[in-house]
């Protein structure tokens, strides 16, 4: 531990700490526009700049070490003049469009004009005059707005290893794009999301379909039916002020019907049903010397990703749709069946914190004969956007259930939205399939956290499994190489996109931190850990539908409904 002085008052560091981060931990405000904490920083916007006594220049307090009995100054007049300065400058050229921009009132570049008083234009440059790019099925990419910070370029090479966009160009002609300037949908873009969740403008936004959803509520001859998935219920609420974690699922479903949905069902039904296919799936590979690792495959970025730059693994994933497609597909086939609705008639709508579940909606081979399992999306920012357009106040409102027949889901299926949640559920299933028996202890602790790789073996009857979570696809490249050089002590690996899984998505709520995502997280094992069923297998509606309409787990009528395939994909193709 060193002393060093910040403000005239004497406070403790650790050796090698930046200055920011040890501002950031004394509660002392330093803003920034280009820092992620847990990357090298770049000191690229230099709002975070601070006097140092010793030193002539201002310093970037993210990308300067502390030392002992170093004397900071944060907010001194020559500081704070330079930070608004810098923000004048960004705004010089920004558009005027801050009333019509999706980010108004939620954007870092806005939020900092105010704190630092700018009042007037000082300085007038060329306006930037650039295409919006939309040809991406989640992500609109506007350049005009774009500051340069870098965020996205670095959280998408170096979290995701994807590395779709950089910096093209050089001097005042800099820009960030994709390949050769192509549109993103024919970059390696797996459509996360990422990139949104740390642009903090709104140079990056989800591709709506708020406008779709609100003409299919009002036209008469559409059924309009919705399900959330298992995530949703715990960020919501961040939306309207409420604190993070807190599971609004009652009041969520209560204003879902107030916007006009003819049904509201939980996804985190039919990831009871993901479970049941899955672990079937896993247990007959098991079995039968089917290719292993299995890879889970209910993540639609990490699919694309994976057919994108390691198609040899392709038969790996498991060949189950996600609980957003099965849902989707059992609406418009055992539903309408048993509702008597044409499946033409169904204009059917997921609510997810996925970005990247725009783009699997519109998959040609989750589409048959013209009828998509999927027919929009919704991020939960958008369907907090709808409620807010509505009027609604869902903070009193009396909470409501869920419709059946897709509205009862085990705990296991709401684990979902956490990484290694999937992994947990899909044991606890595989284990009663393989003996017969429940688990001891339903519990996974080396499969729980944040940490982007985690690995444990499992003893099941006598078969030693060995588990693998991954959540950040740069974590899965370091994993599948492993896998490609050889390695075969792996039997079954879960991955999520998103670091933290889905609860981190790219259509969460923006702007949050660690803590915010810890406390999702909390949420989600607490509702585990109080449900009165855990298990996929001992979800009772789950055993009507195969009893009424499916047969069995891999039977030919589930293959056909719920499961798919997947194809290599190239890059600029």
């Amino acid at each position: 531990m060193i002393t060093i002085e910040v403000n005239n008052r004497k406070i403790q560091a650790n050796s090698g700490e930046s200055v920011l981060t040890v501002l950031k931990r004394e509660g002392i405000r330093v803003p920034t526009l280009c820092h992620l904490p847990d990357l090298f920083p770049t000191g690229a916007c230099r709002l975070c700049v601070v006097e140092i006594e010793g030193y002539n220049g201002l310093v970037p307090s993210c990308a300067f070490q502390v030392a002992d009995g170093m004397k900071v100054h944060t907010h001194t007049p020559r500081a704070i003049r330079a930070r608004k300065t810098i923000i004048e400058l960004l705004l010089s050229n920004h558009p005027d469009d801050c009333l019509y921009c999706v980010r108004n009132g939620d954007c870092d570049l806005q939020s900092l004009a105010e704190e630092l008083g700018v009042r007037e234009r000082r300085y007038t440059g060329e306006k930037n005059d650039y295409k919006v790019d939309t040809s991406s099925p989640s992500i609109v990419r506007d350049q005009s707005k774009c500051i340069l910070c870098g965020k996205c370029v670095r959280v998408c090479e170096k979290i995701q290893g994807v590395s779709a966009i950089d910096f093209i160009g050089r001097g005042s002609g800099t820009y960030i794009g994709p390949a050769f300037n192509e549109g993103m949908n024919i970059s390696s873009c797996i459509n996360c999301g990422q990139c949104i969740v740390v642009c903090p403008t709104g140079a990056l936004r989800e591709r709506s379909s708020i406008k779709e959803v609100l003409d299919a509520i009002n036209n008469r001859e559409k059924f309009v039916v919705v399900q959330h998935a298992p995530s949703v219920s715990v960020t919501l609420g961040e939306e309207f002020g409420i604190k993070p974690g807190n599971d609004v699922i009652g009041i969520m479903t209560a204003a879902m019907r107030r916007i006009g949905f003819d049904r509201v069902f939980d996804t985190s039904f039919s990831a009871d049903l993901t479970i049941m296919e899955e672990a079937s799936e896993l247990v007959e590979r098991l079995n039968n010397g089917g290719k292993t690792p299995m890879l889970t495959s209910c993540c639609p970025g990490w699919i694309k990703f994976i057919e994108t730059f390691y198609p040899e693994l392709i038969d790996n994933i498991s060949s189950c749709k996600s609980p957003q497609q099965m849902m989707g597909a059992l609406i418009k086939s055992y539903y309408a069946e048993r509702e008597g609705i044409d499946p033409k008639n169904i204009y059917s709508v997921a609510i997810m914190p996925c970005t990247a579940k725009k783009f699997e909606a519109d998959r040609s081979e989750l589409i048959h004969n013209g009828i998509a399992d999927i027919d929009a999306v919704l991020t939960t920012r958008e369907l907090a956007r709808i409620i807010k357009l509505r009027g609604l106040d869902i903070r009193n409102m009396e909470p409501e259930g869920n419709d059946s027949p897709f509205g009862e889901r085990s705990s296991a299926g709401k684990l979902f939205g956490v990484t290694g949640g999937v992994m947990e559920a899909a044991v606890r299933t595989a284990h009663f399939m393989i003996t017969g028996k429940e688990m001891e202890e339903y519990i996974i602790k080396d499969l729980r956290g944040l940490d982007g790789i985690k690995e444990t073996k499992v003893s099941i009857n006598g078969m030693e499994l060995g588990l693998a979570v991954v959540s950040g696809l740069g974590n899965a490249r370091k994993l599948l190489d492993q896998i490609r050089n050889g390695r075969s002590d792996i039997h079954f690996i879960e991955v999520m996109t998103c670091p933290g899984g889905c609860i981190a998505g790219g259509g969460q709520p923006l702007a949050v931190d660690k803590a915010a995502i810890k406390a999702r997280m909390k949420s989600l094992y607490d509702i585990d850990q109080e449900a009165p069923v855990r298990t996929s297998h001992s979800n009772k509606y789950i055993k009507r539908l195969y009893d009424e309409f499916l047969g069995e787990p891999l039977s030919e009528k589930s293959h056909h409904l719920l499961h798919t395939k997947y194809q290599k994909r190239d890059v600029l193709k």
